[in-house]
């Protein structure tokens, strides 16, 4: 037996389904008439009394009945108002929340204004309708409008939600008196008033009193535990949100899949895998594993802390996926740098049929610019296009920069001309991608345009200026761009002072390096490591060594950049103590299998001469590359071990390891030293076959080989069949051919030649004056040298330096500031008395010019 509210459902819905056939084309406007529906044939239902109407009503109104809900709500309101209960405040308040359901704001609004009674429901509703809809604005007036017309006070639900507006606005001062408002209504201890607080508190950048509320709220629910979690997420302090996560597990709220996502992505953003792998244990145990949400973090979670196989394998096992899910898997290959496989996934995820979102094609597209893979970024492009993507800003941005990395930087101002708004990112990328190509001149052009148009410029603004002066070594540039940082406050940012400490000594302005390396509040190794490469560059190798003795005393911990300027710094000063300290260093912390520090290692071992360990450490390398093999290469050609050389060259090729430009000036140095010029040649002559073009340093390195087997005239012929305009090194290399075997006439001829190529080189006067001194000539040496005057041409000084009790003693050529100068040239007074004595008769034809 069909029980008989049970009839008058199904009356209804029937009545209801024949309502809407007739109406489905016609508009409703209940606020000045009857609509047509509600004619004759189709009569108002009879239904007994008005309490029995209202009941069936209310029932009508939360039940699903139609795949119009907005049609079906108002065809009932219709219906309400033909059976004379439009001024029921009961079924008025269960339209606003079907309404507000339905995303009909203007309906809801409407019947609103035309209520004479409201309550506080009515008033709730209202005002949580406008918030939750982001019409934070007009839930802020309502709340003004309950205060000033009625006799109501606000309860929890409205204090909640108009503290969400505020919000939403960002509107702190509001917020603010909104909660003096809520203290003095007494809700300051109610739960979901306090949760909205911390909300409001955290979201708008004031997580200490967010804390406080916390803190003060003696009841708290799993969503009062997440919001405040999040909150120290989101700002940073992920470490406050897992002792926050302890003290939780300790009370009797249970944490729910929000709470355990929050905890998360705090261990995300911490890179804490232990904690994280605690949490996945719980989330095991709790039986959360298959909600698509709780997985998610965890893929991004596991991603983040460079856990990407762990991360696909939860992917793989998924029953079911999102979006989200699709998305932050190829997000999690792009950030760990496997861009291919982010490309494959995007292509399957596609094949699929899913629809991709913008964030999904910007990330692939970020891992396109990474590869330089341009016909797969063109090939997204299309897809963005098909998919009505093309005018999403993220993905316009993500499409400039992709093109700039592809070297593509014509489609690059294409997409970003032909966006309708363009925006400080989308600025930014533009000029990244001009300062990469180090078009110093289209990147300041759209600067110009950029600050005309009035967008402030971002810290990556200045950063990619920055880089483009420091490749252009444009100092005075610089200077100006620092200036525009300090004026807007960013000087003291970790990345552009790094930025700035890099483009100093580039420079070679070490000293305003250090200035602003020293004026930086906050240091990380990044900014470290710049200070250390400054110093490395421009040689001042003891100012590194003293600079990583304050590095050690610091919070920061070296990593292998660290290591492999200090290396450097070592080798340059040929101090292999300090080579043997650092590297027992890299053993400890388990960075002695980086490439380039292996590189570094070979290098300074070499220079240092120990050239087993050297081989040592080579032989123990894993993966070695091609700088790996020109650093041993040159290590015996720099020995004199030409034949090892040319060995570990064939053993090079053997192992299919593609030779590259300083290879073979590697190699031909190493025939050069041990005269194989048959070798040589053939290696030169090889080189086209490798694809490589010949430069100014093999041309350099033939012409020593030949003058040095006295093919002088040979090496003057390949000088002058050269296609490309001979430098002065070319011509220096003959003229040292020529001291060697003694022609003045062609040695004159070739310092001639050097001079006029460079005139300011002193090389090439040094070694036309040392020919004539060998000669006797010394009148034509004294010309030389007084030519070399007049011209201002200075010859930079011997240096030498020996390391003693570990401090470096430096030694440069009639120098006498050294503290214990007069000990030592009293004891190099001694040794020479005592070497004449043994009859020892010093050779000065060259000393004219080599002190």
């Amino acid at each position: 037996m069909v029980h008989p509210l049970m009839r008058n459902h199904i009356r209804v819905k029937l009545h209801l389904k024949s309502c809407y056939r007739n109406t489905k084309k016609q508009a409703f406007n209940f606020s000045t008439s009857v609509s047509p529906q509600f004619s004759p044939q189709n009569p108002p239902l009879q239904i007994p009394n008005l309490r029995a109407k209202r009941r069936e009503f209310a029932g009508l109104l939360q039940l699903s009945i139609s795949k119009n809900p907005r049609l079906q709500s108002k065809i009932i309101h219709g219906q309400i108002i033909v059976s004379g209960l439009q001024l029921d405040t009961f079924l008025a308040n269960v339209l606003l929340n079907v309404y507000s359901k339905c995303d009909c704001v203007d309906s809801a609004r409407v019947l609103f204004d035309k209520m004479p009674h409201k309550n506080l429901i009515t008033w709730s509703s209202m005002v949580s309708m406008y918030s939750q809809h982001g019409y934070s604005e007009e839930a802020l007036m309502v709340f003004v409008d309950l205060q000033r017309t009625s006799s109501e006070n606000p309860n929890e639900f409205v204090l909640a939600s108009v503290l969400r507006a505020c919000s939403q606005l960002g509107v702190i001062e509001k917020g603010a008196q909104l909660h003096g408002f809520v203290v003095k209504s007494g809700f300051d201890q109610d739960v979901y008033v306090g949760t909205s607080l911390i909300d409001f508190y955290s979201k708008n950048g004031d997580i200490d009193e967010a804390r406080l509320v916390f803190d003060q709220l003696l009841e708290k629910t799993a969503v009062t535990w997440t919001t405040i979690i999040a909150g120290y997420t989101k700002c940073g302090r992920s470490e406050v949100s897992l002792n926050l996560f302890a003290q939780m597990r300790e009370t009797d709220v249970v944490p729910d899949m929000y709470v355990v996502s929050s905890v998360l992505s705090a261990c995300s953003m911490l890179e804490f895998l232990e904690g994280g792998k605690q949490i996945h244990a719980y989330v095991l145990r709790r039986g959360i594993e298959r909600d698509i949400s709780v997985v998610n973090v965890l893929i991004d979670f596991y991603t983040k802390c460079n856990r990407v196989k762990t991360g696909r394998m939860l992917f793989d096992r998924m029953a079911v996926k999102n979006i989200i899910s699709w998305t932050t898997m190829i997000s999690g290959y792009m950030q760990n740098s496997l861009d291919w496989e982010a490309i494959k996934l995007f292509g399957e995820m596609n094949g699929l049929s899913w629809k991709l979102d913008g964030f999904a094609c910007t990330s692939v597209l970020t891992s396109c610019g990474s590869l330089e893979a341009l016909e797969q970024g063109r090939q997204v492009h299309a897809y963005t296009i098909k998919v009505n993507f093309e005018s999403d800003e993220f993905v316009k941005n993500g499409l400039i920069d992709m093109y700039a990395k592809s070297n593509s930087l014509d489609d690059a101002r294409k997409v970003f001309d032909v966006m309708a708004e363009q925006n400080v990112i989308s600025y930014n990328a533009m000029i990244e991608g001009y300062s990469s190509q180090e078009k110093l001149s289209e990147a300041l052009e759209l600067f110009h345009e950029m600050r005309v148009r009035l967008f402030p410029p971002s810290l990556l603004t200045f950063v990619s200026l920055l880089g483009v002066s420091a490749s252009l070594f444009a100092f005075e540039l610089s200077k100006q761009i620092h200036g525009l940082i300090i004026k807007f406050g960013v000087s003291l940012n970790i990345f552009a002072g790094s930025s700035l400490v890099d483009v100093y000594s580039k420079c070679c302005y070490v000293r305003d390096a250090r200035l602003v390396f020293e004026e930086m509040n906050e240091k990380d190794i990044v900014v470290w490591n710049a200070m250390f490469f400054g110093y490395t560059q421009q040689l001042e190798n003891e100012e590194a060594l003293k600079l990583y003795s304050s590095l050690q005393f610091s919070r920061e911990k070296p990593n292998e950049f660290t290591f492999a300027a200090l290396i450097t710094a070592a080798s340059n000063l040929a101090s292999l103590p300090h080579g043997q300290q650092f590297h027992n260093q890299l053993v400890k912390m388990g960075l002695d299998f980086c490439p380039f520090v292996t590189n570094s290692l070979v290098d300074m071992y070499a220079k240092c001469g120990s050239i087993e360990e050297a081989r040592k450490i080579f032989n123990s390398s894993i993966g070695r590359d091609v700088v790996c093999w020109n650093s041993m290469i040159s290590t015996y050609a720099q020995h004199g071990e030409a034949e090892e050389a040319l060995r570990m060259f064939r053993e090079m090729i053997k192992e299919g390891i593609q030779p590259n430009y300083v290879t073979f000036v590697a190699v031909l140095s190493a025939c050069s030293h041990a005269g194989f010029v048959e070798d040589g040649l053939n290696h030169f002559n090889s080189m086209s076959g490798f694809g490589i073009e010949r430069g100014t340093e093999h041309y350099a390195c033939v012409v020593s080989l030949l003058g040095r087997s006295g093919k002088l005239f040979e090496a003057k012929e390949f000088i002058e069949k050269m296609p490309i305009e001979p430098a002065a090194v070319v011509w220096r290399s003959l003229l040292s051919g020529c001291r060697i075997a003694g022609n003045m006439e062609l040695g004159k001829y070739a310092a001639e030649m050097a001079i006029s190529t460079d005139p300011s080189d002193s090389g090439s006067y040094i070694l036309l004056s040392n020919i004539f001194a060998s000669k006797g000539m010394w009148a034509d040496a004294k010309m030389v040298r007084e030519r070399m005057d007049s011209s201002r041409v200075v010859k930079e000084p011997g240096r030498s330096w020996i390391e003693v009790n570990n401090k470096v003693n430096a030694f440069i050529a009639r120098d006498t500031a050294h503290p214990e100068a007069d000990m030592i040239d009293s004891v190099l007074d001694i040794l020479i008395q005592h070497i004449k004595g043994a009859g020892y008769v010093p050779d000065a034809t060259s000393l004219l010019m080599n002190d």
